[in-house]
């Protein structure tokens, strides 16, 4: 005897999205028994934080975003600003507590959907199903079977890596005194911030309004900072860097992102899958997720819908992983300039082409074509020398994807 059909393990953009899509079947299909559960505030539950991707005009979460930019900026270490326009995709923003509150609405509608709080300390699986056991808000326990379980709480541990860095930032929401920003035109990185001895540093800013922006101060490296050095970072940023007025601080995010070569498994046991980053979904050169959980959960739902086992497919193609592997092992080498690297790129590559790149949308002869503004020989140095590289495990705990 099950209590639902499909358990959903975490409520951030990875189970929200594949309820979303559960709880939408074709006409003619009943709406499946779907149960997510979710931590209750504190620790395990993240704050609210901001997603970020890019698609065309008329998605289905345009009604819920915070903002969009139809032109993208990036800065280098020196030199005049480069601004592309990515016609006729958009850059859109949406914040978790818009995107959960779209989600509850569905749910609500849903006969047999629901939302349990618990914190899960246990996913075991069984003959034809899995149970989750943990623990409710006032300490009881909690027992829930399921035919079918899709889990998207972060790992404890990083897999075996060639490769393994971590995108972390703090962003400040700041409002100013004066019309300082242009709300039509997002900065991706800009690079002139104070580079680290490792890895490498860049400005992110997202306009909200001319006074009103995410500002975020960024590094791909090994360790994350103390929050004292993010800050000194941002207010040399806004200060030094973008010569900022006078300015105060609304709201604040921070988060980390693994960068890694890694495999991720997708499965945990028959019935038993992992989704989102914890299932290869983050982006390992940029650490953008949010697309591919949509066309993770997207095909997960049709699976489902179709009656067949819904195994989730690889968030990104084997060419897309390979590339990844060869530009994080050439970072984490001091092979190239990760600044100069990523400004040739925005230089040489026409916007929405890269943008359709880094998301894995584009053919062959175009990745060849990219390849090409990048420095050549280091990267196919490091093409070489990735078959005799050992994967070993990481020390650092897995995290689970924030902001990107």
């Amino acid at each position: 005897m099950y209590d639902t059909e499909v358990a959903v393990v975490g409520g951030g953009a990875a189970g929200l999205s594949l309820a979303y899509r559960l709880c939408a079947p074709p006409p003619g299909t009943p709406c499946p028994e779907v149960t997510v559960v979710d931590a209750p505030p504190g620790p395990l539950r993240p704050p609210e934080r901001t997603w970020c991707y890019w698609e065309g005009p008329g998605g289905e979460f345009d009604g819920v975003l915070a903002a969009s930019w139809d032109r993208l900026r990036v800065h280098g270490a020196c030199g005049p600003a480069l601004t592309g326009d990515p016609g006729p995709l958009r850059y859109k923003m949406v914040r978790s507590g818009a995107f959960e509150r779209l989600v509850g609405e569905r749910l609500a509608a849903a006969p047999a959907a629901r939302r349990v709080t618990a914190v899960v300390q246990e996913v075991r699986g069984l003959p034809h199903g899995a149970e989750i056991r943990g623990v409710g808000e006032r300490g009881e326990p909690v027992r829930l079977r399921a035919r079918w379980v899709f889990d998207s709480r972060p790992l404890p541990a990083l897999p075996p890596a060639r490769t393994t860095l971590l995108q972390h930032f703090h962003g400040w929401f700041v409002r100013t005194e004066r019309p300082e920003f242009d709300p039509a035109t997002a900065d991706l990185m800009d690079f002139r911030t104070p580079q680290p001895h490792h890895g490498l540093s860049f400005g992110y800013v997202l306009p909200l309004s001319p006074y009103e922006a995410l500002v975020e101060y960024t590094e791909f490296s090994a360790a994350p900072l103390d929050e004292a050095a993010y800050h000194r970072a941002l207010r040399h940023y806004l200060s030094e860097v973008r010569g900022l007025g006078p300015y105060r601080v609304t709201a604040s995010e921070q988060g980390a992102i693994p960068m890694t070569d890694a495999r991720f498994p997708r499965r945990a046991g028959a019935r038993v899958f992992r989704i989102g980053t914890a299932g290869g979904a983050t982006r390992p050169s940029t650490g953008y997720t949010f697309a591919a959980v949509q066309r993770q959960s997207r095909a997960i739902a049709a699976a489902f819908h179709r009656g067949r086992t819904p195994v989730p497919p690889p968030a990104h193609s084997a060419r897309s992983r390979l590339m990844d592997a060869v530009l994080l092992r050439a970072l984490d080498s001091g092979r190239i300039d990760g600044a100069d690297f990523f400004t040739g790129l925005f230089r040489g590559v026409p916007t929405e082409r890269l943008l359709r790149f880094l998301d894995g949308g584009t053919r062959l002869r175009e990745d060849l074509s990219i390849g090409l503004h990048t420095p050549v020989l280091p990267m196919l140095r490091t093409v070489a020398e990735l078959p005799r590289l050992r994967r070993a495990r990481p020390v650092r705990p897995g995290q689970e994807e924030t902001a990107r």
